[in-house]
């Protein structure tokens, strides 16, 4: 074998192994998802919330709205939890304070079956219905964001609790971005209904 045969093939396995580096499942798989979240109007929060389940998202447009939906029904879950748990302990509030409390329990209840609805759709996504399914979905998912507004709008007013005000909205909050960031991807979803089987 001549030397440059020999230079051309050493090359060529060099290319092939930064090549294959470069095009490892788990880099790919992140790069997916933080180019993915720039679209969100919470890029920071996607990236951390979603990075966990890069393996099984891999590269999927629809793995990654599945995903995204599930983290913030989790995240709307534990806190409709949470919220039901103060009310029913709530010695010590004023009667405004368990009247908030008590309606932001129902809308983030409401908030949950919307989410569930979304993601029950999602995995029974077909072909020939997608454009009214993806429909739905962002229909479901925009007004589990209303319920939560609502329920922040409730503690916004003067005269309630200071820290009882601050740890509610700070929950809330949290679960409105997850799901404000779920919208924009079931959002970039729908318009690649091409991407569809």
């Amino acid at each position: 074998m001549s030397f440059s045969s020999t230079l051309a093939s050493t090359i060529l396995l060099v290319l092939l192994f930064f090549s294959s580096a470069s095009s490892r499942p788990i880099s790919t798989n992140t790069e997916f998802i933080r180019h993915s979240c720039v679209t969100t109007t919470y890029p920071t929060l996607c990236i951390i919330s979603l990075s966990t389940h890069a393996t099984a998202i891999q590269t999927s447009p629809k793995l990654l709205a599945h995903a995204a939906l599930s983290v913030t029904l989790t995240s709307a879950r534990t806190t409709s939890a949470a919220m039901s748990a103060l009310l029913l302990n709530h010695k010590g509030l004023r009667p405004r304070e368990v009247a908030a409390m008590r309606d932001c329990v129902e809308t983030m209840g409401d908030s949950v079956d919307e989410l569930r609805r979304s993601i029950g759709e999602m995995g029974h996504l077909r072909s020939s219905n997608i454009a009214m399914q993806m429909s739905d979905i962002e229909t479901w998912v925009s007004a589990a964001l209303t319920e939560e507004d609502t329920c922040m709008d409730g503690f916004a007013e003067e005269g309630l609790d200071g820290t009882l005000k601050s740890v509610v909205r700070g929950r809330i909050m949290n679960v409105a971005h997850l799901t404000s960031n779920a919208l924009a991807l079931v959002n970039h979803l729908a318009s690649l209904q091409h991407a569809f089987p």
